[in-house]
């Protein structure tokens, strides 16, 4: 079976090109969608990750080298920060040159419903640009500078706005702020990762019910978590949604994998969720796997 990792970054938890290919290869994956992720530098918790720019810790130019030496194995993404006057015209320029083909990690202390980000949104809708978002609540820490925590995204209603206002844009769900709504409980406002059994009334099945435009990936902890601690819940979830969930990680283990092949879901299901929703969003494209190396 096929398999692509829908959110991966380079040079993430010590893995360079070599070892992030030995990775994919271990584990069966064809292709990853590698991500960026620029920000502001008062806005990323941990600084001493960054690798040189000032863009943020998981600059475009990295994306970048990594496309270029293996350029059959990634799939390019890119989300210069909205608020930026010339963010538009970097993400258009990155289409044009680069073949970007995803607007991501969208990962900022904003409200995603700012009006700015809903210009970016819009055009990545006109383009078929997928728009990966993630999303945190705030949880005191311990640092009091340059912040007291480290919230992105506005929360889930910001989200809601923003999928509503830009109908014709695909957004994927991710992160701890996205999947705890998975359930209709409160924990989602006092635990990153919260466990138990998954109750009604959940925002995320909700809002997938309601737009057709939201789509999730299962990277990260967060996403592995929310499947995890009820998997009765979690079976019937990926039958419900089978069409709009995509294989990812975020990480280099193979967590995901293993919960997936143990919940015996049809290989039809897994086919989707593996690989055939990714081509829905980012179809392939003959003669661009071997764009010529910069």
């Amino acid at each position: 079976m096929r398999i692509i990792d829908a959110h991966n970054h380079p040079d993430w938890h010590g893995h360079n090109l070599g070892k992030f290919l030995a990775n994919m290869d271990q584990y069966g994956i064809e292709k990853t969608w590698l991500l960026s992720w620029e920000c502001p530098q008062d806005e990323y918790a941990n600084t001493s990750a960054w690798v040189g720019e000032a863009t943020g810790p998981i600059p475009f130019s990295r994306c970048l080298s990594y496309a270029e030496r293996a350029p059959e194995r990634f799939i390019l993404g890119y989300a210069p920060d909205p608020r930026r006057p010339e963010a538009i015209d970097r993400m258009k320029a990155a289409i044009e040159i680069y073949h970007v083909r995803v607007y991501g990690e969208l990962k900022l202390r904003m409200m995603y419903d700012n009006w700015d980000a809903l210009r970016m949104y819009r055009f990545c809708g006109k383009k078929k640009i997928p728009v990966v978002v993630h999303l945190d609540y705030a949880f005191g820490g311990q640092a009091s500078y340059p912040r007291p925590d480290w919230w992105y995204g506005g929360g889930i209603d910001a989200l809601e706005r923003a999928i509503q206002q830009c109908p014709e844009t695909v957004f994927l769900g991710h992160g701890p702020g996205f999947w705890a709504h998975i359930s209709g409980d409160d924990k989602y406002i006092r635990e990153s990762y919260p466990g138990g059994r998954i109750l009604p009334g959940g925002r995320v099945p909700e809002m997938l019910r309601k737009y057709l435009n939201l789509y999730c990936d299962l990277s990260a902890g967060s996403g592995w978590n929310a499947l995890n601690r009820d998997r009765e819940f979690a079976k019937e979830f990926l039958l419900e949604f089978q069409d709009r969930i995509l294989y990812a990680r975020d990480y280099f283990d193979n967590r995901h994998q293993q919960l997936l092949n143990s919940f015996g879901l049809p290989r039809a299901v897994l086919e989707k969720i593996y690989f055939r929703n990714a081509l829905k969003l980012v179809p392939e494209e003959k003669g661009l796997g071997k764009r010529k190396k910069r």
